[in-house]
């Protein structure tokens, strides 16, 4: 290929992180083989940095799998982790990644239990109700990144630029132009915005986004508790906000003996500074109370971590030549762990979408084109937000009236079995 030549392509994927690298793994696979095709993934921060926002600190603890003897703690998990469903369980295992890289340091969980803590109303769900063997997978974001990293390194089909951020966005009617930090020039018939909940291609492509703050803090860490998770995701809605046990898998311990977890406890602002400036024995004694002592005493926690919660939705995922996927697109609250699941459907469908063009003999990166994609995504993306929205506002409100209602709800949709099997499904991505 002629210099001229060398940096331009057909489809040029931007942003590394656990969206981005499945979308260019999808396209590389589907499409790589034909040497004509040429594929392009942007990823402006280094293995070491993406690393540390996945909540990786050191090499040893991103190995494929944790020995059977190792004796682990609380500084062993990376603290991002993410509720992965049964169907993106599906899309990793077609990508010949799971069943080896990622399921080894996969908890499953076969049940959740949910409950309001100002109430008696509760619900529980069970893998066996629906005749699965697991609900899904709580999956250190640190594991599947690497799982995907390696994967596509083994990818001659697409070219790779690291650590250098894109810096500006240029439209033309047939091409694209992006220019990185240093000054490199890429050239692309379709860029796929991958980049993130602050996406620059979809601020620079001027995308309208519908956004406001939930005014809360989301924090995390991982803990150790007296009694075992026994395999089992717990929820509880405080007024303050929800608070979410999720199970670990510690690699040392049997069935019978898994005591961490990560931790997901969204509040209020003011709140979640409260929380952040406490020392680990005064937070451990307000954890434990939040969440009722259901899994005993907190014995040990990590690092704690708080970022702000918001909620945005491109009002339009597409423009000729630009696909916006995953938190580019969308963000939802993260109460039902579903940000990553629908950035993974969106990912996805996008392939299918061009695949299914190019047999046809149309042009991939036609508005008309990526339309497809739009149509069959936005629809599910607004319903799974909505659904988040109205838990959060429900559960996050005080009125008398609500928290009888929510009660009333919550036990009637436990005993209603059909309508509590469609949820479980609908959640899980069945």
């Amino acid at each position: 290929m002629s210099k001229e030549n060398s940096n331009k392509f057909d489809v040029v994927i931007v942003g590394g992180g656990m969206v981005g690298l499945t979308m260019a793994l999808l396209l590389a696979r589907d499409l790589g083989q034909d040497k004509v095709f040429k594929l392009a993934l942007v990823d402006g921060q280094k293995k070491g940095q993406k690393k540390e926002q996945a909540g990786g600190e050191k090499d040893e603890l991103n190995t494929v799998k944790k020995p059977q003897a190792t004796k682990v703690n609380v500084n062993s998990f990376s603290p991002r982790v993410s509720a992965l469903t049964l169907a993106s369980q599906a899309l990793f295992d077609s990508l010949d990644l799971w069943r080896d890289q990622i399921a080894p340091q996969a908890c499953p969980y076969e049940d959740m239990y949910v409950w309001d803590a100002e109430g008696t109303g509760n619900i529980n769900f069970s893998a066996l109700d629906i005749q699965q063997l697991a609900l899904g997978h709580i999956v250190e974001n640190s594991v599947i990144i690497k799982a995907l990293d390696e994967a596509l390194g083994q990818q001659v089909a697409i070219k790779q630029f690291e650590g250098v951020p894109v810096s500006r966005y240029q439209a033309q009617r047939d091409n694209h132009i992006l220019t990185l930090a240093d000054g490199t020039e890429i050239h692309g018939k379709l860029i796929i915005a991958a980049d993130g909940a602050n996406s620059f291609i979809r601020q620079a492509a001027e995308f309208d986004v519908k956004a406001w703050s939930y005014e809360h803090q989301a924090i995390v860490t991982t803990v150790r508790t007296e009694l075992s998770h026994n395999f089992t995701a717990s929820q509880c809605f405080l007024t303050s906000g929800p608070l979410a046990f999720l199970p670990l898998l510690d690699g040392a311990s049997g069935r019978e003996a898994q005591f961490y977890s990560s931790i997901v406890w969204s509040c209020e602002s003011e709140k979640a500074q409260r929380l952040m400036d406490m020392d680990q024995a005064t937070f451990h004694v307000a954890l434990q109370e939040a969440f009722e002592s259901r899994l005993g005493a907190i014995q040990e926690s990590s690092k704690r971590i708080a970022f702000p919660l918001w909620q945005r939705h491109a009002t339009s995922y597409v423009k000729p030549g630009l696909a916006l996927i995953g938190d580019a697109a969308h963000t939802v609250h993260p109460l039902a762990g579903q940000g990553v699941n629908l950035g993974l459907l969106d990912a996805e469908c996008l392939c299918k979408v061009i695949r299914q063009a190019l047999d046809k003999g149309e042009g991939f990166s036609s508005e008309q084109v990526l339309s497809r994609y739009q149509r069959q995504r936005k629809g599910h993306n607004l319903s799974m937000m909505t659904l988040m929205e109205a838990f959060k506002r429900g559960f996050g409100s005080d009125d008398l009236m609500l928290r009888w209602m929510r009660n009333v709800g919550l036990t009637f949709v436990d005993k209603a079995r059909p309508i509590k099997h469609q949820l479980m499904k609908k959640v899980m991505g069945l």
